[in-house]
């Protein structure tokens, strides 16, 4: 083995965390750049592309194992061009070549693996592949002689069905853009019931282990209940929400969730921590908090953001992409407590109270895999005991509060402390709804300097002459030259989030200024739908245009989405036409797996009913405008918009009378107002008023 303080190769020039964890590698690695993709012509070599990420669990077990083996590197670097890619910076080179796994092996997932010939075709690929033959796989390094074997002596049949596979995957994963649009309810009732029947009645979520949260799913079936007064899909969210903030997934010590459950049960988390996870999942319980006015759902949203805000937050407002799963080599360390350490740490009463909350045993509920030295008797915080008693409260917490001392004094997962536009974007949306909701002042406080810092480190600011442009990654104070729909969807659809929380007419004149670039850097006129990369796709094999909603939405759906909400601020039908004409060309999927694309049918949704507008007349930084606005977000009504009358808002409502002395507030469809009103509970009542129960037919 080589460590990493005996050589450095050319990742050690990197920005990204995943990258410079493979600096000190044997492997030859290259980033994704012309100097590789040049090398590799030039002498007519295969590529070797590796994906991951730097919390991957896998990722690092392969890193160990293979990757980090001197013959491993020597092999690599005498018959490949090694290339490494951090998929959270460039998921568009992930979405390719993730598909590509996916198309030729029936799955995927990181680390991802892919062969490539010199015009970067793939040819093969897989996921985690083991130093030593077992379970029906060869070793890496046999993998690697048979692929130089087959490079050498059957060349011209590898480079055909390279380009018979790379046909194979441009037909999947181009979509027809003539489809008719969406009748509407008859979609939105078939998703709906889609995903009702792969509820999991016992557990809540959806589907089996592994378990994901996926929180576009219920997001969509609160929207679905509300169209066609569905109380078994709101029981369905609300039962997934209870049971997985019971669940050891959520971290019932610093806050927080972890990616996923490697059970049905949301006990036993896969440890890692996304940002992207973490804003999703505070949207969803603000959004269960509204729908059934329990503080418990409100009290977990608060818990994620204060989990951000100590935890995954840079001193200037920018929010860190993720927290590893391993610490000292072993998974989940840092979170777990064996029944021994809690019984010495803890007084008898408050070791009685907290195993009994826990269910805390002597076995544990975690297997540790690593090796040498497993360590024993794990156990996972899950509430098991779900009311303590009030006698019991204030020693619990006390408890706690040890607990979080001491686990505080142990070796922390790694952090990755890069700053990405997309994720950032979501988690600023979050904190904005979570101000708008809660009131908390805290939250805006958040989300405000969160923008200040995305404008300052990764936007620049449009011309006369040329539209703004949005970078995607910042860290150790440089910014990349990537261009993705994603961090321009997501940044908008925050942007428009935070003007809705504020009125701030400066967040409106942003997100105009964001859509404007949107527009004319990724939405394709002639076919609908929004390209993945911008133009300059140097090197990639295809634009794509991305429609799954995995652990997070689609670019293209959150663009749908916030450009319908922004059309309806701004009385722009150019933005309404794109939106619709992406729901169009995602139509047969809409109608065929909707399953796949819950957000996409959060953006259905939304296109097809008139919104109510709450239009507030007045200076937006008085008091009474403040409380009309908490006001209009303490209802559960997707089917809103919520402007004033300052900035680049419809022109409708700048003609609207004020008063001097308080905001009004006028309350309209389309624009068609009802008498103006001071009162708040005027706001409550218009927004809860729902037409009765849609047919879906």
């Amino acid at each position: 083995m080589t460590s990493a303080s005996e050589q450095r190769n050319r990742l050690a020039a990197e920005k990204s965390p995943y990258l410079l964890q493979h600096a000190g590698n044997p492997v030859d690695w290259f980033p994704w750049a012309d100097e590789a993709f040049a090398r590799a012509s030039a002498e007519g070599k295969p590529v070797f592309l590796s994906i991951g990420y730097s919390t991957c669990h896998w990722c690092h077990v392969m890193a160990r194992e293979t990757f980090e083996n001197e013959a491993v590197g020597n092999y690599l670097k005498e018959h490949f061009i090694s290339i490494k890619v951090d998929r959270e910076e460039r998921p568009d080179v992930d979405k390719i070549h993730m598909s590509f796994v996916q198309m030729t092996t029936g799955s995927g997932g990181w680390p991802l693996n892919v062969f490539l010939t010199p015009d970067l075709q793939p040819f093969y690929g897989g996921t985690y592949f083991p130093p030593e033959a077992k379970h029906g796989q060869p070793s890496f390094l046999t993998l690697l002689e048979r692929i130089v074997e087959l490079w050498k002596t059957r060349h011209d049949d590898l480079i055909a069905s390279a380009s018979e596979l790379t046909a194979r995957l441009r037909e999947m994963v181009v979509q027809d853009p003539d489809n008719a649009f969406p009748t509407g309810p008859r979609e939105l009732h078939g998703g709906g019931q889609t995903l009702l029947g792969e509820f999991d009645p016992v557990n809540g979520g959806f589907g089996g282990a592994p378990k994901f949260p996926r929180p576009s799913q219920p997001l969509y079936l609160l929207r679905y209940a509300r169209r066609f007064g569905d109380a078994e899909a709101v029981h369905a969210v609300l039962q997934t929400c209870e049971r997985m903030a019971a669940g050891g997934i959520r971290d019932h010590l610093g806050g927080g969730f972890a990616r996923y459950s490697v059970d049905e049960r949301w006990l036993v988390p896969h440890f890692e921590k996304m940002l992207c996870d973490n804003a999703q999942l505070t949207v969803l319980y603000l959004e269960a908090f509204l729908v059934s006015g329990e503080a418990r759902y409100a009290d977990v949203a608060r818990d994620i953001l204060r989990y951000v805000a100590n935890d995954m937050t840079h001193p200037d407002g920018g929010f860190y992409s993720a927290e590893d799963a391993d610490s000292e080599g072993k998974e989940g360390k840092f979170y777990c407590w064996t029944h021994a350490e809690l019984s010495a740490l803890l007084s008898p009463e408050a070791f009685n109270v907290v195993t009994a909350r826990f269910g805390i045993t002597p076995a544990g509920n975690f297997i540790d895999h690593s090796d040498p030295e497993p360590l024993q008797g794990l156990n996972v915080l899950s509430l098991v005991q779900a009311e303590v008693p009030e006698a019991d409260r204030p020693i619990l917490e006390t408890a706690l509060a040890q607990l979080r001392e001491v686990r505080a004094t142990r070796v922390r997962p790694h952090q990755d402390d890069k700053v990405l536009a997309s994720w950032n974007g979501m988690m600023l949306g979050a904190c904005a709804r979570a101000f708008a909701i809660l009131g908390d002042d805290e939250f805006l406080t958040m989300a405000e300097r969160n923008l200040a810092f995305l404008q300052e480190h990764l936007w620049v600011p449009p011309t006369p002459e040329t539209r703004g442009t949005l970078y995607h990654r910042w860290r150790d104070g440089e910014h990349d030259q990537v261009q993705l729909l994603d961090a321009y969807a997501h940044l908008l659809a925050g942007t428009v989030d935070l003007y809705e929380a504020t009125l701030n007419p400066n967040h409106l004149t942003f997100a105009v200024q964001l859509a404007e670039a949107l527009i004319e850097r990724f939405y394709d006129p002639a076919g609908g739908g929004f390209w993945q990369s911008g133009a300059d796709t140097s090197h990639l094999l295809m634009r794509v245009k991305e429609d799954y909603d995995g652990a997070e939405p689609s670019g293209n759906a959150v663009a749908s989405m916030a450009l319908l909400r922004l059309a309806s601020l701004c009385a722009r039908p150019d933005w309404r036409e794109a939106a619709e004409k992406t729901l169009r060309l995602f139509a047969q999927k809409l109608h065929q797996t909707p399953q796949v694309v819950p957000f996409l049918l959060c953006a259905l949704d939304f296109a097809l009913q008139e919104p109510k507008r709450v239009v507030l007349v007045g200076d937006w930084l008085c008091g009474s405008t403040r409380a009309l606005l908490s006001h209009a977000h303490a209802v559960f009504e997707p089917h809103r918009v919520i402007l004033g009358n300052h900035g680049p808002v419809d022109p409708f409502a700048r003609t609207l009378p004020g008063d001097e002395e308080r905001s009004l507030a006028y309350l309209c469809t389309g624009n068609a107002c009802q008498a103006p009103t001071r009162e708040g509970s005027v706001v409550r009542e218009f927004l809860r008023q729902t037409p009765p129960p849609e047919s879906p037919y």
